[in-house]
This record gives C-alpha cells, sequence and structure tokens, in this order.
C-alpha cells in the first residue's frame, strides 16, 4: 500500500460518522485522570488508548451495539470491577466484552491460487541477492554493533483469538498488568474492528500469507532468539563458499559475538522444575543496555506493564543450538538439558507446568514442552502456553548434540524425545500443524521451515539413534504431510518474499525435487529490491503475540536472513540433485554430535 492509500484511508477514518458510544465515552468516565484503584489501569489507558496518535481516529469509531444501555452499563461495570477490586472475577470482567468480540469475526488471509508457470531463476541469480542480503546483515552489524529487529501493535488483534480466548487468558495470565493491557487492547479491538474505515487504515490487505511490518510505529530491540537466528544465517552464509575473505571476517565477527550475547550477557540461573538443581537457561529479554531499546521505549514498555521478562525453552534452543554450530565450548551446553525440559513437558506424571493460557487446546499437548521458566524469583508473568514450533526447536537441539548428551543410551532422555515426537506426529496425522490456530507465536508456514531444519539435523544422525528416537517413522510422515502443504498451499498460491523464503528452506531442507522451487525462488528474485536503499527486501512478520493484542516481530534484516538461508540451502539441495556436490548440508559448524 502507497501513500495515497494511507492518506484516503485516514481521511475516511478521521472524518467518518459516529454510529454509537466511542470508546472514550465509554471509558472516560471510570478511567480518565486520577483515582482510586488499581493505578496502572488508569496509566495504560491513559497511555496506549487515550493517546494523541489515537485519539482522533478511535474518537470517529461508535459501536452501535452500545445504543444498548444495559450492554453500555455491563462493560462499564466491568471495568470499574477491574479497576477497584483487589481480586476480580475475571470471568465476570471479560464477559461483556467477549461477547462483542465474537460479534466481529476474523480471518486468515487466503491468498489466490497462481497459474502462470514460474520461471527457474539462473545461478547468479540467486547468487547475487545471497551476497546482498549477508551484505545486508553484516553491514547491519557493524553501524549497530548488534542485528536488530522491531516489534510494532496491531489494534484489530489477531484472528484466532476469540471470546472464550479473552476469558481463558484474563484468568489464566498470571500478572496484573498483563490482565489490564489483555483487557483494554482487546476493549479497542472491537471499536477498531466496528469501523470499516479504521480497520482499512490500521489493518490493510496484503499479498500473501506474512504480514508487513507497516512503518513507522515499531520498537527496535534485541533478543538472543533473534541473535541466535542471525548466527545461524550467517552461518549458512559461510558454508556456501561465496564469502571472499573480507566477507567471511565480518560474518565471523558477528556471529561470535551474538553467541556470547546468547550464552553469557543473556545466562540466568535457575532451578530444575524436579529437583531443584541449578541449571544456565537464556532469558527472552536481557535488561537494559543489553536489550538495545531506547530509553523511551524501554520506559513506555514498563509503563504499558512488560517490564517482566523471563526465560523460556525456545530462547534457551536456540542459543544453544547456534552455539553448537558454531563448535562453541561452553559449560552450558554440558549440562544435562532433557532432563530440564522434561520438568516442563506435559504428561509423564508432573503436570504442574501445563499450559494455562490454553488458546490452542483443541491440540493434544500431551508429551509437549511449555515456553516459560520460571526464574529464579518464581516469576512467571504470562502463565504459560505451548507452541508446536518451539518443540521443533527442543528436539532440533537435542540432534545437534546427540553424542554429547548421549540420547540413545539413556532411557529418561529418550522419553522426553519420544513424547515430543508422538505430539509432533498427531500434528501432522490430523493436519492441524497447517491451522493457524495451533500455532501461538508463529505462522504455519514457518513451522514447515523449522521442521525442515529439524529434519536435516535428524537425518545427520547414525541410523541407529534415529531409530531410537523415533521408532515408529513418525518423522517420514511428518515429511510427507508438511511437503504436501507447502507445494500444494503455500507455493501453490500468490506468495510475498517472507512465505517463498519459508517455502524454500522447507523444500530445500525436505529433500524435495528442486523443480517444486521454482514458484517460490521466481518469487524471490522478481521481488529483490523492493525495500529500496535500505534493504533487500521489506519488514514481514516473524513471529507474534496474541495477548495482550497482535504484536508482530520482524524486519527488514530478518527477511534478509531468512532469504539468504533459503537460498544457500536451495544451491546445495540442486548441487546434490544433479550430482554436483557432497550430500551435505551448507552449514558451517560441527554438525550434529
Amino acid at each position: 500500500m502507497g501513500l495515497s492509500y494511507f492518506a484516503g484511508a485516514a481521511f475516511r477514518a478521521l472524518t467518518a460518522g459516529k454510529t454509537g458510544p466511542s470508546l472514550y465515552d465509554l471509558c472516560d468516565p471510570v478511567l480518565r485522570g486520577a483515582g482510586g484503584g488499581d493505578p496502572h489501569l488508569r496509566k495504560f489507558y491513559r497511555i496506549a488508548l487515550a493517546n494523541p496518535a489515537l485519539k482522533p481516529l478511535l474518537a470517529r469509531a461508535g459501536l452501535p451495539q452500545l445504543l444498548d444501555q444495559d450492554r453500555c452499563r455491563a462493560l462499564r461495570a466491568a471495568l470499574v470491577a477491574a479497576r477497584d477490586q483487589a481480586s476480580p472475577d475475571w470471568d465476570a470482567v471479560g464477559r461483556p466484552l467477549a461477547a462483542l468480540i465474537d460479534e466481529f469475526p476474523q480471518s486468515h488471509p487466503r491468498p489466490p491460487p497462481v497459474s502462470t508457470p514460474a520461471r527457474a531463476p539462473q545461478r547468479q541469480e540467486l547468487d547475487r541477492i545471497i551476497l546482498a542480503c549477508a551484505r545486508h546483515l553484516t553491514g547491519s552489524f557493524a553501524r549497530n554493533r548488534f542485528i536488530p529487529t522491531y516489534a510494532a501493535f496491531n489494534l484489530v488483534g489477531d484472528a484466532d483469538f476469540r471470546g472464550r480466548d479473552l476469558a481463558l487468558a484474563l484468568r489464566e495470565i498470571n500478572a496484573r498488568t498483563y490482565k489490564n493491557a489483555t483487557l483494554l487492547f482487546n476493549l479497542a479491538r472491537v471499536f477498531v474492528l466496528g469501523s470499516p474505515h479504521l480497520t482499512a487504515l490500521l489493518d490493510p490487505p496484503w499479498r500473501g500469507i506474512a504480514e508487513p511490518m507497516w512503518e513507522p510505529v515499531q520498537i527496535r530491540h534485541r533478543s538472543a532468539y533473534y541473535d541466535a537466528f542471525f548466527a545461524e544465517a550467517l552461518m549458512d552464509f559461510l558454508g556456501s563458499g561465496l564469502a571472499a575473505a573480507d566477507d567471511a571476517t565480518a560474518a565471523r565477527t558477528a556471529i561470535e559475538s551474538m553467541i556470547r550475547f546468547c550464552l553469557q550477557t543473556s545466562r540466568e540461573s535457575v532451578p530444575a522444575p524436579r529437583d531443584g538443581a541449578p541449571f544456565s537457561v537464556v532469558t527472552a529479554l536481557a535488561p537494559p543496555p543489553h536489550a538495545e531499546m531506547s530509553r523511551f521505549f524501554w520506559q513506555l514498555k514498563s509503563d504499558l506493564g512488560f517490564g517482566s521478562y523471563v526465560p523460556d525453552c525456545d530462547t534457551t534452543a536456540c542459543s544453544l543450538s547456534a552455539a553448537t554450530q558454531y563448535g562453541t565450548q561452553d559449560p552450558m551446553l554440558e549440562q544435562p538439558m532433557l532432563d530440564f525440559y522434561a520438568g516442563y513437558q506435559v504428561g509423564g506424571g508432573d503436570n504442574r507446568h501445563a499450559p494455562t493460557v490454553a488458546i490452542n487446546d483443541h491440540v493434544d499437548f500431551d508429551g509437549g514442552v511449555v515456553t516459560w521458566i520460571e526464574n529464579a524469583a518464581g516469576d512467571r508473568p504470562f502463565g504459560n502456553d505451548l507452541d508446536p514450533t518451539l518443540n521443533l526447536d527442543v528436539l532440533e537441539l537435542a540432534f545437534r548434540n546427540q553424542a554429547r548428551w548421549r540420547i540413545a543410551d539413556e532411557a529418561r532422555h529418550l522419553a522426553v524425545l519420544r513424547g515430543i515426537v508422538r505430539f509432533q506426529a498427531r500434528l501432522a496425522e490430523s493436519g492441524e500443524f497447517a491451522n493457524p490456530r495451533s500455532h501461538i507465536y508463529y505462522l504455519p508456514e514457518l513451522y514447515c521451515a523449522y521442521f525442515g531444519r529439524c529434519w536435516a539435523a535428524f537425518r545427520a544422525m547414525p541410523q541407529a539413534t534415529r531409530d531410537a528416537v523415533d521408532p515408529h517413522g513418525s518423522f517420514e510422515l511428518i515429511r510427507r504431510r508438511v511437503l504436501a502443504y507447502v507445494t500444494d498451499v503455500l507455493a501453490a498460491a500468490e506468495m510475498n518474499p517472507f512465505d517463498a523464503a519459508l517455502a524454500v528452506l522447507a523444500l530445500a531442507k525436505l529433500d524435495a525435487d528442486p523443480e517444486t522451487f521454482a514458484p517460490a525462488l521466481a518469487c524471490l528474485t522478481e521481488s529483490f529490491g523492493e525495500g529500496g536503499r535500505h534493504a533487500p527486501y521489506r519488514a514481514y512478520e516473524w513471529n507474534k503475540m496474541k495477548t495482550p493484542t497482535r504484536i508482530l516481530v520482524g524486519g527488514r534484516e530478518v527477511t534478509s536472513a531468512f532469504v539468504l538461508s533459503a537460498l544457500v540451502h536451495a544451491r546445495a539441495a540442486s548441487e546434490r540433485h544433479n550430482g554436483h556436490g557432497a550430500a551435505r548440508s551448507p552449514h558451517l559448524g560441527r554438525g550434529p554430535g
């Protein structure tokens, strides 16, 4: 969407006639100004919703449903209860808003099919894009001393987050501030969705599945999860054979710095859930100055109630995986991490860490590992949830350390891994891996790419170890289902470059015929340069939060990293298929073991 689209949408939103009470008509009498009760609720309302940027837009968005005085009074009474009661009945607080949310159903993008045969790009085109993306990453690192990622709020919320999910989140999230944020963001959401002109401005249409990151309201920050991902992409570049001496030096400098950030700066000691033994894990967002967030945004984040972060199983797994691939020697890698993860696995007789914010509870969680790790003080502000892609990362880490951790020799380790494999197999058998609602933080398309990453690590293990971990051939079943989805659904429809990179990663790592790469490769070559003078590509949705509202995370550097890795693995897969190269991953590092 260009400037003319946004200008027109803004004009229509600012001049639209009100069709009922606005957010401010509802909330000002109970939340505006000073007063008693929970001060954070008032602060959040003032900063997040009643700010000068949003107020002119939301003031014109009226809800005809609230012309019904009974409904208006019920909503206002819920806000008063949330404000004044020390321990509100959150089910009662959420009930009138949940009913409104369900009156505005949303759907996920459904890109149209593409029937025009795609032209397979020349090898030189792919090499040019790989070099451009790699230099974008190393140049960004040189300028910033890290590679940034960005977060953006989307007030339309997530299509998977419905009325019953609001009630669940309000009841099960632990931090009062996070409950407040969830309540008020979702209240604003219904006013946005009730105004077609405002929805058109704040949620414009896009091409493909992954949502573009609309500027300018983005929060730059750094996390070990992102550093591990960028390090892995640059390792792919080093393994491609395309890095000249200067490029290789720049890439190694960035990789080594990012792995230090993961294993040293972001390290946190916590007690294991089963026996209290100390373990080093990796926190989701290190405190200032390490988060590389401006003072303004860090203070804003704290004011809005997002001041407390804890370690998580995914950031820990990806950080340790990147270190393993680079051949890093660190005591963290010698820890029996599968014993630690076992304490966060659903089932096995210990359900103390079962998911509480179970938005995706249509999925059978048995055998899966939950997301959030309690810190040393016992904090877990977001409750807990369970994401399928996270569980792939735990498997991949274990496969890369299969010899070090003796995964095939320890019965308790095999039990953990087989539980996760069974969890993944059920997702494939039912087709639920392709349902966006099954995922908490990721797109199904990203799940497919990450399964390819996990499959590559699985296939690199000795056959006896593979048989021990997966005695029923579940990985081959999942591979077939994922390939069918990527070729018949994802790559058969209109894609943007981020979708295309995910498709190529999945196809290349799952040993698909290179001829199936053509539609996605064509998208990547045709879109090259869309980022203008700043980057090879635009920013797209990489991962997201569904509570307290839809918060997207991505960036131009993220797109470059995914495209870089996708094209490196596509080149390697084509060489293997044509018999021109050894059947190995282009990754630098020791590989599994």
